[in-house]
């Protein structure tokens, strides 16, 4: 089967490119070819044979970025002139579509969130258009939805909350749609009566992961640390719903000089900085200067080892973490949590919604669960054990590899990709 991907921008560490690169593996190990066309391609060369560049479909276009700002950012009252672009551009990247279609002769569509979120309103409009005059089958990746993100997308433009409300998430009979989330499929249900199927972020547990090797030996040392330091790992962005001040707040807990929070995320991911300035204050107020590290200058924020680079790779800092900290207050998924897993690393999390219980705590994962980032002597009682207890901290790391296994790698994504195509095949 030829499938075309339909994407805003793949490549990176975006989540949703993440996701549709490990969808693209599978589908070709399924035996399927596999077609891309994205407004844009990250740290990598165009295979012309499959990936095909439409520029319009960028976030960071000029077109894109135009409408974007207009429509929600900075609005003006030139209404006719935004709704003149919206349509102008969305009838270009449909034809731009329905030519690649036809020329690679496409039988299934996927689009990758941008039917779900009105990131790219252009490219939104100009997806649907093309299903509509394709008449293919088409299945919407939706990540996450318009009313998740508060006032993001809320328009002082009646007409444009009217695009937004009626165009995403793409309702047509000949599209099926795959959710990442139990609050996803409720939620489609509840307002459209849409069936979906829920496809959870997988990782691929058959490669190496989280393991000291000959590479990432030294990392402690250049971290600055000694030897008999340990590392708490926060694997995340700097942004405030990672829930970063309760890690520090737990190495302060703690009260052990050798215990070393390492942050890797930058501060450039904290937009105003705002975020990152609090947790300076904090960090300054508690006295833990040396024991909370950001350290995104040598460990780079992306998922895949670079040949050759001097960097290390976020798999490393699993290798050599006691634990990771995960006390985030919402996730549309979780990948830092299946990363962590994949790792061998046991979690402090916090039970962040809409997620966290339904579709992975309640698998089994054996992990200290906070509520409302509370940190109880209970829970406190139970970090410290598994930081000091090693036989436990194995122990604990290979039993949730294997439910991460299980539940969370490509051979669920596969399972999960045969049901999508053999119920779109009947639209």
């Amino acid at each position: 089967m030829k499938i075309g991907i339909l994407i805003g921008r793949i490549g990176g560490v975006d989540g949703v490119a993440l996701e549709t690169e490990k969808w693209i593996a599978v589908l070709q190990k399924m035996g399927h070819e596999v077609y891309t066309l994205s407004g844009q391609f990250e740290e990598r060369k165009l295979n012309p044979n499959y990936e095909t560049l439409v520029p319009e479909m960028s976030f960071f276009s000029p077109e894109g970025f135009w409408g974007q700002k207009k429509a929600f950012h900075f609005p003006d009252n030139n209404l006719e002139e935004l709704l003149e672009h919206i349509h102008f551009y969305a009838d270009l990247i449909k034809n731009k579509i329905i030519n690649w279609a036809k020329e690679k002769k496409i039988d299934i569509l996927i689009s990758e969130n941008a039917s779900a979120l009105p990131a790219h309103i252009e490219m939104g409009l100009g997806i649907k258009k093309a299903v509509v005059e394709l008449s293919i089958p088409t299945i919407t990746h939706d990540h996450d939805f318009y009313w998740e993100r508060g006032d993001r997308y809320i328009s002082p433009h009646d007409e444009i909350n009217n695009i937004v409300s009626e165009n995403f998430p793409l309702r047509l009979p000949n599209v099926l749609h795959a959710v990442i989330n139990t609050y996803g499929q409720e939620t489609l249900a509840k307002r459209f009566n849409r069936e979906s199927v829920l496809v959870p972020n997988v990782m691929n547990f058959d490669l190496p992961f989280g393991e000291i090797n000959q590479t990432n030996i030294n990392l402690k040392r250049n971290l600055g640390l000694k030897k008999e330091d340990y590392i708490l790992a926060q694997v995340t962005r700097i942004v405030r719903r990672k829930g970063i001040e309760t890690a520090i707040r737990l190495i302060h807990m703690l009260e052990d000089k050798h215990a070393k929070l390492i942050i890797t995320g930058s501060h450039s991911d904290d937009e105003g900085n705002i975020y990152y300035q609090e947790l300076i204050d904090q960090i300054h107020e508690l006295k833990l200067e040396g024991q909370v590290i950001f350290a995104s200058h040598i460990i780079k924020n992306n998922r895949r080892q670079i040949p050759g680079s001097k960097a290390y790779s976020l798999s490393d800092a699993y290798a050599h973490a006691k634990a990771s900290t995960y006390f985030s207050t919402y996730e549309g998924f979780g990948n830092a949590f299946i990363e962590s897993v994949m790792g061998r690393c046991p979690v402090f999390v916090n039970n962040y919604k809409p997620v966290y219980w339904p579709d992975i705590g309640s698998k089994g994962f054996k992990t200290v669960m906070l509520e409302n980032n509370i940190i109880t002597d209970k829970a406190l009682s139970d970090m410290k054990e598994i930081i000091n207890n090693e036989a436990l901290n194995q122990e604990i790391g290979e039993y949730n590899y294997q439910l991460g296994k299980k539940y969370f790698s490509f051979d669920t994504l596969e399972k999960k990709l045969q049901e999508l195509l053999e119920k779109s095949s009947r639209l």
